[in-house]
C-alpha cells in the first residue's frame, strides 16, 4: 500500500472526534481490539475490505480516508468533508428531475419502454433523451406530483406480468421509503428494477430488495448505487389478471413469503 497515505492517523482522528472507543469500533468492524489498534498505530495495514467498512461507517470516500490528513483540519472542515462524501438520502442537495410538459404546461407521464430502459440510467436527466419518449396523461393522478411509467420484464414480481408497465410517483426523500411496499429503483449498474423494499438507510445506507416470486433471492443495494426512487402507484397490462394488483395485495404476498422464510430458517437451525 502507498506509504504516503494517512490511514492510521485518520482512523485515530475519526474515532476520537466521534467519541468511540477502540473496543466499540473494533466490534462494529468485526475485528479484535488489538488488530484495530495496530491499524491506528500504523503497525499493520488494513485490508481493502476493512477500509471499505471504515469508509461506509464514517461516510467517507476511500480516497479521502487514505490521502487527506484529517488531523490537520478543523472539526467544521472534517464535517464538511464527511458530508460531501455521504450520499444524500433526504434529497437536500440538488436532485433535479427532468420532466416533459404539454402545450398547457401540464406535466406528462413519460413511458420508458424496454428498449429505452437500457439507456435510462445514463439518460434519465437528459432532456434530449426524455423528449423522444412517448408520453401520456392519467387523469386520476395528482397534478402536484411527478410520475413516470416503466416497462417491466421477467417474472420476479407476480401478479405483475412480463412487459407490463408500472407507474411510479417520484420520491425526493429516500428516507420516506416504507418497509414492505413496492418501488421502482433506478440503479447505476442494474438499470431499472421493480421490487418490494425494506429501508435500511439509517442503519447501514442500504435497501433490501425482495421479489414476490420466491424463486428470486432477496439482495441488498448500497445507497451509492441508487439514482432515482419511484413509489409504485399502479400498473398497466395487456393481460387480464385474476385479481387487480394494489399495495395491499403485494404486502400480503410479502408477509406470506416472510413467514415461509422464517419457517425455513427455524428448520435449518434445528
Amino acid at each position: 500500500m502507498d506509504k504516503s497515505t494517512f490511514i492510521g492517523e485518520n482512523l485515530k482522528t475519526l474515532r476520537k472526534r466521534n467519541k468511540i472507543s477502540q473496543e466499540e469500533l473494533s466490534k462494529k468492524l468485526e475485528l479484535t481490539r488489538s488488530t484495530y489498534s495496530g491499524y491506528e498505530n500504523s503497525a499493520a495495514e488494513p485490508s481493502l475490505d476493512t477500509l471499505i467498512k471504515v469508509s461506509d461507517f464514517y461516510g467517507l470516500s476511500l480516497d479521502t480516508l487514505m490521502r487527506v490528513k484529517l488531523g490537520d483540519l478543523s472539526d467544521d472542515e472534517v464535517n464538511r468533508v464527511i458530508k460531501m462524501g455521504r450520499p444524500d438520502t433526504k434529497g437536500e442537495s440538488l436532485r433535479v428531475l427532468t420532466i416533459c410538459v404539454d402545450e398547457n404546461d401540464e406535466e406528462r407521464v413519460e413511458l420508458v419502454g424496454e428498449k429505452a430502459k437500457a439507456g435510462y440510467a445514463t439518460g434519465f436527466s437528459d432532456p434530449e433523451y426524455l423528449k423522444v419518449l412517448p408520453t401520456f396523461n392519467l387523469p386520476f393522478l395528482s397534478k402536484n406530483k411527478s410520475y413516470r411509467a416503466f416497462q417491466i420484464s421477467g417474472d420476479s414480481m407476480p401478479p405483475v406480468t412480463n412487459n407490463s408497465y408500472v407507474v411510479g410517483e417520484y420520491l425526493q426523500n429516500w428516507n420516506q421509503i416504507r418497509d414492505g411496499k413496492p418501488y421502482i429503483i433506478v440503479t447505476k449498474n442494474e438499470g431499472v428494477v421493480f421490487k418490494i423494499i425494506y429501508n435500511h438507510l439509517m442503519e447501514n445506507r442500504e435497501l433490501e430488495l425482495i421479489s414476490t416470486n420466491p424463486l428470486y433471492k432477496p439482495y441488498r443495494l448500497k445507497v451509492t448505487e441508487i439514482l432515482e426512487v419511484w413509489k409504485f402507484v399502479n400498473y398497466i397490462s395487456q393481460d387480464l389478471p385474476e385479481q387487480k394488483l394494489d399495495e395491499t395485495d403485494l404486502t400480503q404476498v410479502i408477509k406470506e413469503l416472510q413467514k415461509e422464510v422464517y419457517q425455513m430458517k427455524n428448520i435449518l437451525k434445528k
